[in-house]
C-alpha cells in the first residue's frame, strides 16, 4: 500500500495557480517532517518545501514568495498552494515523509515514505 496519495496536479498556463494535497493512507505521520519534492525529466529530485512536526518551514530558494506548505493536523492532510507559475515549474511532484535529522535540509534521499506523484505542467 502507498503511504501517501498526491492530488491537485494538472496543466495551466503561466502566472496561473494549483493547489495540491497529500493525504496518507495509514499512519499518520504526525510526529513526522513532511514535505514536497519534485522532479523535472532528466533531473535531479529536489526539494520544494518542507514542514516539521513543530510547524517550521522551509522553501527552496526558487518557490519562496510564490508557494506556500500548510498541514491540516486535524485531517492528517499536506497541501502546497503553488502561485505564479512558471515553465520552469513543469514536474512530477511527490509528497513525502519521515524523521530526518534536519527536516530543513530537504535531503530526498533522508525519506523512506512517498506518494506516487502528480504531474505539473506549465506553459508559457
Amino acid at each position: 500500500q502507498v503511504p501517501l496519495v498526491e492530488s491537485g496536479g494538472g496543466s495551466v498556463q503561466a502566472g496561473g495557480s494549483l493547489r495540491l494535497s497529500c493525504a496518507p493512507t495509514g499512519h499518520t505521520f504526525s510526529d513526522s517532517c513532511m514535505g514536497w519534492f519534485r522532479q523535472a525529466p532528466g533531473k535531479e529530485r529536489e526539494g520544494v518545501a518542507t514542514i516539521d512536526s513543530d510547524g517550521s518551514i522551509t522553501y527552496a530558494d526558487s518557490v519562496k514568495g510564490r508557494f506556500s506548505i500548510s498541514k491540516d493536523n486535524a485531517k492528517n492532510i499536506l497541501y502546497l498552494e503553488m502561485n505564479s507559475l512558471i515553465p520552469e515549474d513543469t514536474a512530477m511532484y511527490y509528497c513525502a515523509a519521515d524523521t530526518p535529522y534536519e527536516c530543513s535540509n530537504m535531503d530526498y534521499w533522508a525519506f523512506a515514505y512517498w506518494g506516487q506523484g502528480t504531474q505539473v505542467t506549465v506553459s508559457s
